[in-house]
């Protein structure tokens, strides 16, 4: 039960999607909207699971399928609606759109080294660098929390969007963001209490078997 002056925010990767198990890994930005594969549909069923023992008052979603699935499963256990916020949406990757990295590397061997350099400065070309990620989606998460104190709610987002907000909270560097671990359904449990917010707990796995 959360205390009533705080909230309590389960910040969630949605589950896997082809995209994410090819070989090599192909990017998947906001232009790619797929639903979940098999593999994803259960992650999102054990997520589900785990959750359901979490009295939620609220879930919230990407509009991207991948998202919007993952978090349905976790509303249906709730017997709650999925609210849609666009501006989590995952970042645009512009021109690196469903390529893998190796051919990124050897095709834009200039914008590759500057982006694994600083991609907070300099990010995917013709798309968002993760500073453009922080300023659409930090007023996003602000609110969420101070709008829901006394609750707990769960949020269904993305790998880049996840690892650039708990960037901030963390106080890492945006330049290295991309380092932070964020898989497939994980859980990241974030509190808010007289105006703070902290991160408590980062990437939990412990819920998926496959």
């Amino acid at each position: 039960m959360t205390a009533a002056t705080e909230t309590v925010l389960y910040l969630i990767r949605h589950g896997a999607t082809p995209s994410n198990e090819e070989k090599p890994q192909r990017l998947q930005g906001a232009g790619v909207d797929s639903s979940l594969s098999l593999r994803g549909e259960l992650q999102a069923r054990q997520v589900a699971e785990f959750l359901s023992t979490i009295a939620l008052d609220a879930v919230f979603s990407s509009p991207l399928k991948r998202a919007r699935e993952t978090a349905q499963q976790i509303a249906n256990r709730q017997n709650l609606d999925v609210a849609i916020v666009a501006d989590i949406q995952e970042v645009n990757v512009g021109r690196w759109e469903r390529l893998d990295w190796e051919t990124i590397r050897r095709e834009f061997p200039v914008e590759y080294e500057r982006f694994m350099d600083d991609s907070a400065t300099h990010g995917y070309p013709g798309g968002e660098s993760y500073n453009d990620v922080a300023q659409r989606i930090s007023p996003v998460f602000e609110h969420l929390l101070a709008d829901h104190v006394g609750k707990q709610i769960a949020v269904v987002a993305h790998s880049v969007v996840n690892r650039t907000w708990l960037a901030t909270l963390l106080g890492v560097p945006l330049r290295d963001a991309k380092e932070l671990p964020q898989d497939n359904c994980c859980v990241n449990v974030i509190r808010y209490r007289n105006g703070q917010t902290k991160l408590l707990t980062l990437n939990s796995q412990f819920h998926i078997s496959e």
